[in-house]
């Protein structure tokens, strides 16, 4: 059995039309919903062996301010597929894991990372969770899944059960949708 955790970055700043989408940094909505997910994972005694992540610049700030929360650093492998990657490359980036760690966390980007949850988790009532990914994995969302593998390089699709999914409006509804008046 392995155990992949899933972290959708914190909510990007759009203000500045002219900067590149892999340099675009965190706004307060998402410092504080990165925030809020940290303690959360930390709480939840959340432990990984590895972490990969996506070196866009939102990343690694939701990186850095979720660790703050969590109390502690942990290293980071980046890499530069999980960018804006397709459910197929971060399948492929996952059986290329050495070591075959017990659990590991990967943070990143949508649609690949919803992508990868309806890959990995079967359709068939198993993950009553897999449902709430259907409406919508938002940004600063964290998910679990426990895959009945012994090796990353054995990874299949429909492999997996989808045990924890907590979306930063679960944590504050202030960290929710802007809705209109």
């Amino acid at each position: 059995m392995k155990t992949l955790a899933l972290f959708r970055h914190a909510k990007s700043d759009w203000s500045d039309a002219r900067a590149r989408d892999f340099d675009r940094p965190l706004n307060a909505r998402g410092q504080r919903g990165a925030l809020a997910m940290g303690q959360h994972i930390r709480k939840g005694g959340w432990r990984f062996d590895r972490m990969i992540a996506s070196p866009a610049v939102r990343v690694a700030e939701t990186i850095e301010t979720a660790s703050k929360a969590w109390g502690r650093t942990f290293p980071v492998e980046w890499d530069r597929r999980i960018y804006l990657a397709s459910s197929a490359v971060l399948l492929d980036l996952l059986r290329e894991i050495a070591g075959d760690p017990g659990s590991v966390l990967m943070v990143g980007h949508n649609p690949g990372l919803e992508d990868l949850i309806f890959d990995l988790v079967p359709d068939d009532g198993s993950s009553p969770l897999r449902d709430v990914v259907e409406q919508k994995f938002p940004t600063a969302t964290f998910a679990v899944l426990e895959l009945a593998i012994d090796r990353w390089a054995d990874i299949e699709e429909r492999c997996a059960k989808l045990v924890e999914l907590t979306r930063p409006r679960d944590l504050d509804p202030a960290l929710g949708p802007e809705l209109p008046d």
